[in-house]
C-alpha cells in the first residue's frame, strides 16, 4: 500500500491542525494505521493508532485528550485531528500501515508501509 500524508503547516500554540493520509494499492481495511512523529535530533515516536475497522484507538500519553485519530475505509484515508497544539508537538508527522497484532501498534519497527511525512510547526 502507498501512503501520502498532507495537511501540515505552521500554527500558533493552542491552535488546531488536521492531517490526512490517503492510501492506494492493496486493501486498506486490512491494515491498522498509525501516526508517528520525529522532531529534529530525536527518534521517531508513536503518536496514535487505529484498528482496521476503526473500533479501537490508542494514543501516546503526550497527546491523549488533544489528538484524535480516525479513518474512513471507503475513502482509504486516515486522519489526525490535533487540538491545543504545543511547541513540543513540532515535528515531521508520518502515517504508516501495519498488520501487526494490536498490542504492538506503538512500535514503529512493526509497520510495513510509510508515508513521506508532513511538517507541523507550532510557534510559541
Amino acid at each position: 500500500v502507498q501512503l501520502q500524508a498532507s495537511g501540515g503547516g505552521l500554527v500558533q500554540a493552542g491552535g488546531s491542525l488536521g492531517l490526512s493520509c490517503a492510501a492506494s494499492g492493496r486493501t486498506f481495511s486490512n491494515y491498522a494505521l498509525g501516526w508517528f512523529r520525529q522532531a529534529p535530533g530525536k527518534e521517531r515516536e508513536f503518536v496514535a493508532a487505529i484498528s482496521r475497522n476503526g473500533g479501537s484507538t490508542y494514543y501516546a500519553d503526550s497527546v491523549k485528550g488533544r489528538f484524535t485519530i480516525s479513518r474512513d475505509n471507503a475513502k482509504k484515508t486516515v486522519y489526525l485531528q490535533m487540538n491545543s497544539l504545543k511547541p513540543e508537538d513540532t515535528a515531521v508527522y508520518f502515517c504508516a500501515a501495519t498488520t501487526v497484532i494490536w498490542g504492538r501498534v506503538m512500535e514503529p519497527l512493526h509497520y510495513n508501509y510509510w508515508g513521506q511525512g508532513t511538517l507541523v510547526t507550532v510557534s510559541s
